[in-house]
């Protein structure tokens, strides 16, 4: 039971989706809290349960088509860290780390490493949403989740949250962020609750195996790539 680091992953591509593959991450656990910090039980978390087990069980990682908004948050990112590390620190990278000392896994690709005490998290917005963040100076709340689990799985001591405005042109914010133990233990307890209901799922998917009045025929995976192919 120990961190793992994936240090040689570029994130995107089809071994970075290969490492994450069942994996509960940062980017999700946030959707198994209700909004007082309790384990979820709604149609959200259910469904992300199918989702890791259904990865886990054949190992298909679902394509998400590039939209614009993904491309140019990939884009801002680089930039952000690009001027981090040209005006505060460097910055090194790797793709992906997963810590299991509670008996399963959890998983985090960190934006960014600064030195050994620190993370980045670089959150691309729109310039009128970057303009409520400066003035409220804080982080929004919608990615503590995804900060606090990373600062969780990494053991690092913080993390300097980024926001971007969209594209540049306008104040590219930090914000340090210390690990807060009531709500990591809060994620904690989600992913256990998680966890639970994902190995009574997999109950049930492996009685319906059994069932001798279904038939079952193995598929073959296609890739998108090819069905475009194919289209032309």
């Amino acid at each position: 039971m120990s961190l793992k680091i994936y240090r040689d992953l570029e994130q995107g591509t089809d071994e970075w989706l290969q490492a994450r593959c069942g994996v509960l991450t940062a980017s999700t656990i946030g959707k198994l809290l209700t909004a007082t910090g309790k384990s979820a039980r709604n149609d959200k978390s259910r469904r992300i349960v199918l989702d890791l087990l259904s990865q886990r069980i054949t190992g298909v990682v679902e394509e998400i088509p590039q939209t614009f908004a993904m491309q140019r948050g990939h884009e801002d990112e680089i930039e952000a860290k690009l001027l981090y590390a040209d005006r505060i620190d460097p910055v090194s990278e790797v793709g992906f780390m997963t810590e299991d000392k509670w008996g399963f896994k959890i998983g985090y690709s960190p934006d960014g490493l600064v030195g050994d005490d620190g993370l980045l998290e670089c959150k691309s917005r729109a310039h009128g949403l970057q303009l409520e963040v400066i003035c409220s100076q804080e982080v929004p709340a919608e990615y503590m989740a995804q900060i606090q689990t990373g600062l969780l799985v990494s053991g690092r001591q913080w993390l300097d949250f980024i926001s971007f405005p969209a594209m540049g042109g306008g104040q590219m914010m930090i914000k340090r962020v210390y690990p807060d133990p009531v709500m990591q233990d809060a994620l904690v307890d989600a992913a256990m609750a998680f966890e639970g209901e994902l190995e009574a799922k997999r109950a049930e998917y492996v009685e319906a195996m059994k069932n001798p009045e279904l038939r079952f025929l193995k598929t073959e995976k296609r890739s998108m790539e090819e069905e475009i192919l194919i289209d032309g």
